[in-house]
């Protein structure tokens, strides 16, 4: 055994930077040609800027070796490549070795690699210890303690400083500046930081462009773009996808068209962050083919191109779309995030697409979903989840997920209480609201809407009218029209029509259509064609374009035998251009969800299943049925 390698053996006791035997081999066998400190510090700087941890490791144990690691850049170039590796216990360990010699740039290398590895509060903490320490910043420091403020007396103490050492007019610290004035809402102290630089750059134009729109000051926005194009300053990829972001949420379509016609003049349209924030303002402004002839320009599609489609066949209500493509990005490995889950939940909720949620599901356990330390995401994950299985009919398994969650928010116990009224376990539900008070949990508004419907459903009319007459005196939430709504409902729903007419005569709130029309439900339901008329009325002169009125009063007349007056509201609707919205159902198989509407005859398979219906309506006849037409 040569002395190196017995050398070797002693570190390996001795270091906590190495793990293995067969990393020391590897080491050894790399450095057979001799290095110098110039070569171990650019082959360092290599391994952080192409996150090789490997060879990083493999480059330390050879300077540990030839005694390179006493020069205060061995240091410091360890540190950030150990950060930049996203290893900060290796980097700290580095930095607290006691031979080290105390200087700024092992101090910066530190604070940054705790910024971009997420840990602003840590590399605040080294920022005051290198005050303590009698370290003085320099123009290097100040940027990466900037965006570690988290708080605006900090941030405020730091910009003064600056003006003492010389640096107020530094671009990349006017920059870090603005963008952290921008993060807390200060808004004018932001505008004062960018007047105040001599020049700006196109990073520092972005800097206001994208921190006026994260904070939602959309006119900010607009306005620094167009003074950005007056002073000759040429927009990059970031200032367009600012510019795309605020179009995205005001709506405006053709403002945004004119950015996409920009961005293709200037080629940037090639690049993958503008196509997602294209696809995102398509997709916002209900351009869905638009969005996806983007989404599908694109040769390598990322996480975010996929979320951003996902999402906008999900926000415009096609669900069944929603699944494919989410069936196509897994195809394409592509593996899922927390957002691709949260999205896709909900359709699976609407769809009652139960299978399809119990495999997404299994994925969120199996990737160890939400599981990264934020109990905020892993409960939303769950709410998510429960919601799913909730909305699909299966509450054994929602129960099974509430009951795994430690720290339940108000919105896992609405969840729940929803989802048993909704089923018709009212029992269920009303245990569950008991227990959520006993944990002292505060209800809101959404927990009295599931509690009023779980009444209505069972017909626990009492109890009902008791939770609507306590909300306000015990609970502290004061009740809204949708808290009306479901008493009525649940009064109609009873056959106490006439007390259910005098709560929206008497009611604080002025009825709306939804209140109206859950009366008018109420009377078809029990053929009271008298105050079925007075309810249409008033649906018919708030929202005389909607068709479910129509057809509920339609379908009171035909219950009673009053075919005339059937044929007399058909005549309205034609006259009023209304046209009734087509019924859809679907059914999951093993092989997807297909989605049917009245009368389809499009599924690829449908003589076959008109065949089967009609061979089972033959024999439900034989057997005494008659259709309710």
């Amino acid at each position: 055994m040569n002395r190196i390698t017995r050398f070797f053996g002693i570190l390996v006791k001795r270091s906590s930077l190495f793990f293995n035997s067969s990393f020391l081999s590897t080491a050894i066998e790399s450095f057979q040609q001799p290095h110098n400190l110039t070569t171990c510090i650019a082959s360092l700087q290599a391994s952080a800027r192409y996150k090789n941890l490997a060879k990083g490791k493999e480059i330390h144990s050879y300077m540990l070796v030839n005694g390179f690691l006493n020069s205060p850049l061995s240091s410091t170039s360890l540190i950030n490549m150990y950060s930049k590796c996203n290893q900060m216990n290796h980097a700290l360990s580095i930095f607290k070795e006691p031979t080290r010699e105390i200087n700024v740039f092992c101090f910066n290398a530190i604070i940054s690699g705790f910024i971009t590895n997420g840990f602003p509060e840590e590399g605040f903490e080294f920022y005051q210890k290198m005050w303590n320490e009698g370290v003085v910043p320099d123009k290097f420091t100040f940027p990466c303690a900037i965006k570690a403020c988290l708080d605006v007396f900090e941030i405020k103490k730091i910009h003064g400083l600056l003006f003492k050492f010389g640096l107020e007019l530094d671009v990349f610290i006017g920059s870090a500046l603005v963008n952290c004035y921008l993060k807390f809402g200060l808004m004018e102290h932001a505008q004062v930081a960018f007047e105040e630089l001599p020049t700006r750059d196109v990073v520092l134009w972005n800097a206001m462009v994208n921190g006026y729109a994260q904070i939602g000051q959309f006119e900010m926005v607009l306005k620094t773009f167009r003074r950005m194009n007056d002073e000759g300053v040429v927009p990059s990829r970031f200032t367009v996808t600012g510019v795309l972001s605020v179009f995205a949420v005001t709506g405006e379509l053709d403002n945004g068209r004119i950015i996409h016609g920009f961005a293709m003049k200037m080629g940037y349209d090639s690049g993958i962050a503008v196509s997602n924030s294209l696809i995102d303002m398509y997709g916002k402004c209900k351009c869905v083919e638009d969005a996806l002839e983007i989404f599908e320009m694109i040769s390598e599609k990322d996480i975010f191109s996929w979320n951003s489609i996902i999402s906008v066949h999900e926000q415009c209500g096609d669900y069944d779309e929603t699944l494919r493509l989410f069936d196509r990005m897994m195809g394409a490995g592509i593996q899922p995030d927390l957002v691709t889950v949260t999205i896709v939940l909900p359709a699976c909720s609407h769809l009652a697409a139960l299978m399809h949620g119990r495999e997404i599901h299994g994925y969120v356990i199996v990737s160890g979903l939400g599981k990264d330390g934020k109990d905020v995401d892993d409960v939303l994950l769950k709410n998510a989840v429960m919601d799913m299985y909730a909305k699909c009919g299966s509450m054994r398994d929602a129960h099974l997920v509430f009951e795994r969650i430690c720290d339940r928010d108000v919105a896992s116990w609405n969840i729940m209480i929803m989802g048993y009224g909704m089923h018709g376990f009212c029992n269920e539900a009303l245990e569950m609201f008991s227990r959520m008070c006993e944990v002292c949990l505060k209800p809101d508004e959404i927990t009295f809407v599931g509690v009023l419907s779980a009444c209505s459903h069972a017909g626990f009319v009492r109890q009902g009218r008791n939770f609507l007459a306590q909300m306000k005196s015990k609970y502290d939430v004061a009740p809204t029209i949708e808290h009306y709504t479901c008493v009525i409902d649940m009064l109609g729903r009873a056959g106490q029509l006439n007390e259910a007419y005098e709560l929206a005569l008497t009611m604080p709130i002025e009825a709306n259509p939804v209140v109206w029309r859950a009366f008018l439900a109420a009377c078809r339901l029990h053929k009271h064609a008298v105050l079925a008329e007075v309810a249409a009325n008033h649906v018919f002169e708030l929202e005389p374009e909607h068709c479910g009125s129509y057809v509920l009063m339609s379908n009171v007349y035909g219950a009673i035998g009053r075919y005339e007056e059937v044929s007399e509201v058909r005549h309205s609707m034609r006259q009023q251009n209304v046209r009734k919205t087509p019924g859809c159902s679907w059914i999951e198989l093993k092989n997807g969800v297909h989605v049917f509407v009245s009368a389809d005859r499009a599924h690829p398979e449908a003589y076959s299943i008109y065949a089967g219906l009609n061979s089972l309506t033959a024999r439900l006849r034989e057997y005494g049925y008659v259709p309710d037409v």
